[in-house]
């Protein structure tokens, strides 16, 4: 997968290759570490390959969170009595909060699908999508860097 994302990115021209990596990081588990770490590896300015990873991921996002919310307020007219397992959902969400899941969720799911389910629990929107996009940008840089300092050390710059 990895190398048909930089085959992708590398087909377009220099000019537009931030465009590719910014629709690679819109896909759940690209996302903006594996999204600004190919657009480093392709050889994008760092910077640039940081937001367009981060603006692709997060334009994915917030459009799966706006969806979950417009679901959540259409199911809600309709309640019922929950499952075990959405109760138990509930509890790991109240342990840890939107910020803990929103932060340390990507080490398992994509942000998208983690934010759809946070908004699913009832978190507030705009508390979902402040700390996605605080997380997002975070995961970003910081794989972006690595990806920069991984490939100065291979080229031995």
């Amino acid at each position: 997968m990895i190398e048909s994302l930089q085959e992708f990115a590398s087909s377009f021209p220099p000019a537009l290759q931030w465009i590719a990596v910014m629709l690679a990081a819109a896909v759940p588990f690209v996302e903006s570490y594996f999204g600004s770490a190919l657009g480093v590896v392709i050889g994008l300015n760092p910077v640039v390959a940081i937001l367009a990873a981060v603006l692709g991921n997060v334009a994915s996002m917030l459009l799966l969170v706006n969806g979950a919310h417009l679901v959540r307020s259409k199911v809600a007219k309709e309640k019922k009595a929950p499952t075990e397992k959405y109760k138990k959902l509930h509890v790991a969400f109240d342990k840890y909060g939107v910020a803990g899941v929103s932060l340390l969720g990507q080490t398992i799911l994509p942000s998208q699908i983690t934010s759809a389910a946070l908004v699913s629990f009832g978190a507030a929107k705009e508390k979902v999508i402040f700390w996605q996009i605080i997380s997002i940008i975070l995961w970003g840089a910081a794989f972006g860097a690595l990806a920069f300092l991984g490939v100065d050390l291979m080229l031995g710059r």
